[in-house]
């Protein structure tokens, strides 16, 4: 299992459209993905998960990836948050 704390800056936050761009990589592994924000933990693989953390702009989060693919999930999500969600 590993982890890495990321800060979203896209305008919107984690919401809506770069949700679902979130949501259709995580679909891509294999691995468990969550989101943690504060002390709750969501299946980033959950459009209604991830949109329950009422994730905004200059919020930090962490992703927590579990299997194995882990460290490939680590990276592809966190550079998706990083391009401020551009593909």
């Amino acid at each position: 299992m590993i982890s890495k704390e990321v800060v979203i800056n896209n305008q919107v936050g984690l919401h809506a459209r770069p949700a679902t761009f979130f949501i259709q990589k995580a679909n891509e592994f294999k691995s468990s993905i969550w989101v943690e924000k504060e002390e709750r933990r969501v299946n980033a693989k959950s459009l209604l998960g991830v949109l329950s953390l009422g994730i905004v702009k200059g919020t930090a989060v962490k992703i927590i990836a579990d299997g194995a693919d882990e460290e490939a999930a680590i990276e592809t999500l966190s550079a998706l948050i990083d391009s401020d969600f551009t593909e």
